[in-house]
């Protein structure tokens, strides 16, 4: 993968018109939403997408975070929150301390009593906030979920970093091309119940069914729960329980962050290949102290800005998100609305010692 500029990220979402990358609504076909009767929870519509139409001013949209302290996801969120006052409306930033399944819900019941014109969720599992979400687009609230998915019927777009398959196979081809395709590892996660997460790890797990990773051994699954010192024990725990493990992959910028601090003042440093998910700011002093030789990410800034504008166009009539619309997305261009509800902002970028200085995030 090569670095993207914000440049040739445009030009990819715009050259994207053969749905390879796509977004997309539960309507897949281009026609009208589900009645409000309806147990899907879809809000009524009769309206056709008028791509015309302007942005409407004063319009007010929630972010929702995994947990309101993951310093990830608060890069997504002010970026979405910047992006909102551009075309003239308010965002701001809510969520819980702690990422458990139904730590979310209270806070989508006060939004909707707020009257919000969107909310935007990172969920932290994809069904436990259906319910209240459901409601919300009774009540006509817009639902971007972005960054971790809901289930598909409890909300209206899923703005996805990259696609989810790309994501965890080329995880699993960067460790194997460090290892040489030689040893055991095991993958340290978020929260056993992330979407993005366990879509990535089924990825990854197809990925090692190929046959040049015959040698290759995932012993284990573990997971920090997005919590930088529980992150940090769990690392602890894998190397005591697999002495002669060769490599780690978390696909968590939480789990990598710890995992690299703990390597970085252990005998395992240089040793244990550590590869996965995390902002440059995060890993600068890791890689160049030769914890980690390499990681990867997108840039949460487009990621929550390209959400913003996503939920901005639906509540303005631009989209209803049938499958072929065009969505305008500010400074990055055009996007094209594609199957199941996913807008993917594009390809990740592989961060080393070479380009890292490169970038502030």
């Amino acid at each position: 993968m090569t670095i993207r500029t914000a440049a040739r990220r445009r030009a990819a979402a715009t050259a994207a018109l053969a749905c390879t990358f796509a977004v997309v609504l539960t309507a897949c076909s281009g026609t009208t939403k589900n009645s409000a009767g309806n147990d899907t929870g879809k809000a009524a519509t009769s309206a056709e997408a008028d791509p015309d139409a302007p942005l409407k001013k004063g319009l007010k949209l929630a972010f929702l975070p995994k947990q309101i302290n993951n310093p990830y996801e608060k890069i997504v969120d002010e970026a979405g929150i910047a992006a909102a006052a551009e075309y003239g409306g308010t965002g701001k930033e809510v969520g819980p301390s702690d990422a458990s399944a139904s730590s979310q819900v209270s806070y989508i019941n006060t939004l909707i009593q707020q009257r919000q014109d969107a909310i935007l969720i990172a969920a932290n599992d994809p069904n436990a906030v259906c319910g209240p979400l459901k409601q919300a687009m009774k009540k006509d609230i817009k639902v971007v979920a972005y960054d971790s998915d809901t289930a598909k019927d409890c909300r209206q777009l899923f703005i996805n970093q990259a696609s989810s398959e790309e994501i965890g196979r080329s995880l699993v081809q960067h460790l194997g091309e460090q290892l040489g395709y030689r040893g055991k590892f095991a993958i340290l996660s978020a929260t056993q119940n992330a979407t993005n997460q366990n879509t990535w790890i089924e990825f990854m797990k197809d990925e090692l069914t190929l046959p040049k990773y015959r040698n290759m051994e995932l012993v284990k699954v573990a997971y920090g729960d997005d919590a930088d010192q529980k992150s940090f024990q769990q690392t602890q725990g894998l190397l005591q329980a697999y002495p002669d493990l060769k490599g780690i992959i978390s696909p968590t910028t939480v789990g990598i962050a710890a995992a690299a601090r703990y390597l970085s003042d252990s005998s395992y440093k240089g040793k244990v290949v550590l590869n996965g998910l995390g902002t440059p700011n995060q890993m600068r002093t890791y890689v160049k102290d030769g914890t980690v030789e390499q990681f990867s990410l997108w840039n949460p800034e487009e990621l929550g800005y390209l959400g913003s504008y996503a939920a901005a166009a639906l509540a303005s009539g631009q989209i209803t998100g049938a499958e072929g619309e065009k969505l305008k997305a500010g400074r990055l261009g055009e996007y094209t609305i594609g199957k199941d509800g996913e807008v993917i902002l594009g390809e990740p970028t592989v961060f080393d010692k070479n380009n890292i200085d490169k970038f502030d995030f």
